[in-house]
């Protein structure tokens, strides 16, 4: 079906995107030099417990540390970047993890004492498309039944929780083959942690399909002006359900490779995950109003929080003032953010967005 807004849209699309083009550039020169300050912060981070304790804090096996810890909420962590551009939240992956781990390990047990491949390779497939499920579940009553984003997964953060309980009685389950712990949970290449690869693995993937494809490309409109969208042909309920879809699938393959570090499902270790993860985002630079967000930076503002919390624990401070901080730096970047889009542009956020998609729409024809 052509649309007829099409006609207009080519016909002024020169005029248009030159007077768009300052405004592209200035958010795009706006998000690199962002990213570049978190960078920045981090490394001063790591400079500064360097200094107060360099024997403990500046060494291989602390970095690697630090790394595993930040690996499953990196893998959380792409999900969300997608879902908080388009305007919406989740704040139910911490317990999408657990569930998607909890049926995973039931079936691993029911499936015998194999501790083989071939159980190990059901009880992933059973994690990520029960993650999938749940994705599938936020992004239709987000997309289709209109629901608010943040009142769905709250919904769905007690539903899928509440059923693992009800599933384990809620005692944690620690059916995992041997072969999945030893090759995932804690194996290694070249001295590097498998989680950790795999984290990095995934976060690449996000980082291109963000930046390089369709599917980002209308992620972020959406985010931008989803009723500009609907208008030049997108299909804004598909895209958001593949989004929260996307994240589902994420959140259950954190699940099993939480049950493959652990072995154990951890119900009741994730009840703060989401809001870490959200704001791990968000100190990133991914604008809680949609629009704009980058998977690196959600990297790097995950590593921030994670790197405190090691770098106190090495110097002795108590647990209470590593929140403190943590908040003081969620708080710090939301300010940063608003500022920033008041300084870029004022309502035509969506525009360089549509322009660009315009643009790739003419290249294809």
């Amino acid at each position: 079906m052509t649309l007829q807004t099409e006609d207009p849209v080519s016909s002024t699309a020169p005029e248009g995107a030159v007077e768009r083009q300052p405004f592209t550039q200035r958010l795009q020169h706006a998000a690199r030099a962002q990213a570049m300050q978190i960078v920045l912060i981090w490394l001063g981070i790591v400079v500064l417990f360097s200094v107060l304790s360099p024997g403990a804090f500046f060494d291989p096996a602390n970095f690697r540390n630090i790394a595993v810890s930040v690996a499953i909420l990196a893998i959380l962590g792409v999900g969300t970047t997608f879902i908080i551009i388009t305007g919406g939240i989740d704040l139910s992956m911490g317990s999408v993890l657990v569930f998607s781990g909890v049926v995973s390990s039931m079936v691993m047990e029911r499936m015998g004492d194999g501790q083989g491949w071939g159980v190990a390779i059901v009880g992933i497939l059973v994690s990520l498309a029960s993650g999938t499920a749940w994705g599938l579940l936020n992004g239709f009553l987000v997309a289709k039944a209109k629901v608010p984003p943040m009142i769905v997964t709250l919904g769905t953060f007690g539903a899928a929780l509440g059923l693992a309980l009800v599933l384990t009685r809620g005692i944690d389950l620690r059916a995992a083959p041997d072969v999945l712990v030893d090759s995932v949970g804690f194996g290694r290449v070249l001295g590097i942690p498998v989680l950790v690869i795999i984290a990095a693995v995934v976060v690449v993937i996000g980082i291109v399909t963000l930046h390089r494809t369709r599917f980002g490309l209308h992620t972020c409109a959406i985010g931008s002006n989803a009723e500009a969208c609907r208008r030049v042909g997108i299909n804004v309920d598909g895209q958001l359900i593949k989004v929260y879809a996307m994240a589902g699938l994420l959140a259950g393959l954190a699940g099993v490779i939480n049950l493959s570090f652990f072995r154990s499902t951890t119900i009741a270790g994730h009840s703060l995950t989401n809001l870490d993860v959200i704001a791990g985002v968000v100190i990133g630079g991914t604008s809680l109003f949609g629009g704009v967000g980058t998977v690196f930076g959600t990297l790097v503002g995950l590593l921030i929080p994670a790197t405190l919390r090691n770098g106190f624990v090495i110097l002795g401070v108590e647990p209470y003032w590593q929140q403190v901080v943590v908040g003081a730096f969620l708080v710090g970047a939301v300010y940063v953010d608003q500022v920033r889009r008041s300084a870029a542009a004022s309502g035509s956020q969506g525009k360089s967005w549509l322009s660009r998609l315009f643009s790739r729409n003419r290249k294809d024809r």
